[in-house]
């Protein structure tokens, strides 16, 4: 069985990649990584799927980095979370550009030393996500990697994104298949004690629900998001 190092936020994405990668033999480490984002309620869902698939889970701590990471509601406190307008268009104040290399550069470091077969993150197909969340990055990611690591990593240490062709809808249904716990999940990008159901991520995860014909147990802050979605 394939050794993977799994960079899991304890979002939905993440999570349902967790529970497909045990389900396909690989032996999991989960890794989180705290880079000053303000939802770090988040890593605490991704414990809740390390106990429940009885993996080791770890926590990163890179949180200097975020107050250098200033223009995104997710690192800076400057910066508000704003509420889903649809429609929207143009960058987003909730990406951090460049979040994903950074992850990736932690867990390939974790992977050689633990000589891990296998980096995977859980990227899905979205048009409106970050650019270092598509198959032409996982590409680029990994070339380097191999040129980085030549020498010291497993001679066939692999980055999978096995979420990376879905839409999002498609992952939950993928999940339900799983038997993915979706309350031990989180998504929104305001961390704070209710998931609010306003912000972008939010509704994301309302709409794949929706369109997956999945009930969605999610407690939200705003008791009528569900039909706002």
């Amino acid at each position: 069985m394939p050794k993977t190092v799994a960079i899991v936020s304890g979002g939905l994405d993440s999570v349902t990649m967790a529970y497909h990668l045990q389900a396909q033999g690989h032996t999991l480490h989960l890794l989180s990584v705290n880079y000053g984002q303000r939802h770090l309620v988040e890593h605490e869902f991704a414990e809740k799927t390390a106990r429940t698939l009885g993996v080791p889970h770890d926590v990163v701590d890179l949180s200097t980095v975020g107050k250098f990471l200033s223009g995104s509601s997710l690192t800076d406190a400057t910066v508000d979370v704003p509420d889903h307008q649809d429609g929207s268009s143009g960058t987003s104040p909730n990406v951090v550009p460049n979040r994903n290399a950074l992850l990736l550069s932690v867990a390939f470091a974790v992977a050689v030393a633990e000589t891990a077969e296998a980096v995977a993150v859980g990227v899905v197909d979205d048009l409106n996500a970050a650019p270092d969340s598509n198959a032409a990055f996982i590409d680029s990611f990994i070339a380097m990697e191999r040129i980085a690591t030549r020498g010291y990593a497993h001679p066939d240490l692999a980055l999978i994104a096995p979420l990376v062709r879905l839409r999002k809808s498609e992952v939950v249904s993928l999940g339900e298949e799983l038997g993915v716990p979706w309350a031990e999940t989180w998504s929104c990008f305001r961390g704070d004690a209710l998931q609010c159901g306003r912000c972008a991520a939010c509704r994301e995860r309302q709409a794949a629900f929706r369109d997956a014909g999945v009930t969605d147990p999610t407690t939200y802050q705003t008791s009528d998001s569900k039909e706002l979605a």
